[in-house]
């Protein structure tokens, strides 16, 4: 049993325990951690249950909502419809003949759906879903963040604190935890980007998840944990909103609220990705090599050669241009919304949108 034991531990449990340093700069009272090979079983673990969960809510919890909400919807504005012809007679897509009561239905029977308003309502209720698992992922995983940041003794207004100290091990329980489930999230986000229906900007999207995931792998292997948990507390932030105002467009909440969720999305946005990431981008360029020392000594957990500080310093680059062409798209969206218009999310409309229209035509 202790054999069988040791093979079933590491999924549900954090692995490579250690002795906690004579006087560690962060977590005093936690339990501490090496890292090692053993760390993919746990990420594999909280990819499965992570698939679960979403799935239990995208079945059970948001694609019903999103189906009451839109009929509900459907049902009242036809039933003003109605009322507005004063006979109760409707044409179109009525098909309805009687006086609407309260309901919504009309006393001769109930009101039709067409087939482009079921199809409609479908791929409604399908994206509505899609980003339910986000909306709630996103802000537990930022407050997790926000502790986990809190008690490093770094800030992302003095740089030079990311790299002090290097190397960065052993890890205390609560960051090791938060780099595995970060990891385990943005690696089944590659999964079901494919899963999902496609999007205009799959390619870009496809890029950002394995730059990610391979710098985070590169950072808790590479003992830059710190920048990495910081880079990933920033990012998180404005995917706080973006989802929650996609949901509320796909069910028809006011424009009101979604263009302030939008607008909330954009300058968080714009401040955390443009100018607090880009403060981490050029420390990763200046502070890194003065203050941690470009050095390969694997024996004492330095693992920065050269070459990898190029690497790393151009993933990070790469992540920045593809961040400032999707802040184009959002800046886009918000003159539409300046002028008159709706925001909607342009940058991520699905490529079907336009052949179903022509069909429904």
């Amino acid at each position: 049993m202790a054999f069988l034991e040791d093979w079933v531990a590491p999924f549900y449990s954090l692995s490579h325990r250690t002795d906690t340093p004579a006087n560690p700069d962060s977590f005093p009272d936690s339990v501490y951690y090496k890292t090692g090979a053993k760390d993919v079983c746990l990420i594999i673990t909280c990819m499965a249950v992570g698939a679960v969960l979403r799935d239990l809510l995208r079945l059970n919890v948001f694609e019903p909502f999103a189906k009451w909400r839109l009929t509900r919807n459907l049902e009242y504005n036809r039933s003003k419809l109605l009322n507005g012809n004063g006979n109760g007679k409707a044409n179109g897509n009525g098909k309805a003949n009687g006086k609407a009561n309260g309901n919504g239905h009309a006393n001769g029977g109930a009101i039709s759906i067409s087939t482009k308003e079921k199809r409609l309502m479908q791929r409604s209720v399908v994206r509505f879903a899609e980003q339910g698992w986000s909306a709630v992922y996103y802000p537990i995983q930022w407050g997790f963040g926000l502790y986990v940041n809190y008690y490093l003794p770094t800030s992302i207004f003095t740089p030079d604190s990311l790299w002090l100290n290097y190397p960065h091990t052993p890890l205390a329980a609560p960051v090791k935890f938060y780099y595995l489930t970060q990891s385990a999230f943005y690696t089944h986000q590659i999964l079901i980007l494919n899963a999902e229906a496609p999007r205009k900007d799959h390619f870009q999207m496809m890029a950002h998840h394995v730059i990610t995931v391979f710098l985070m792998g590169l950072s808790y292997y590479f003992n830059f944990t710190r920048v990495g948990s910081l880079i990933m507390f920033l990012m998180d932030f404005c995917d706080i909103f973006l989802p929650i105002a996609k949901m509320c467009r796909y069910v028809d909440v006011s424009d009101l609220v979604c263009d302030s969720l939008f607008g909330l999305f954009l300058v968080s946005w714009f401040i955390t990705r443009h100018v607090l990431f880009t403060l981490v981008i050029i420390s990763t360029y200046t502070d890194l090599p003065r203050v941690a020392g470009v050095e390969w000594a694997p024996e004492r957990g330095r693992f920065l050669s050269r070459e990898y500080w190029i690497i790393f310093c151009a993933c990070l680059t790469a992540l920045q241009i593809i961040q400032i062409v999707w802040f184009g798209t959002i800046c886009r969206v918000a003159w539409r919304v300046i002028t008159g218009g709706k925001a909607s999310d342009d940058r991520s409309d699905e490529e079907g949108d336009l052949e179903d229209d022509k069909k429904d035509q």
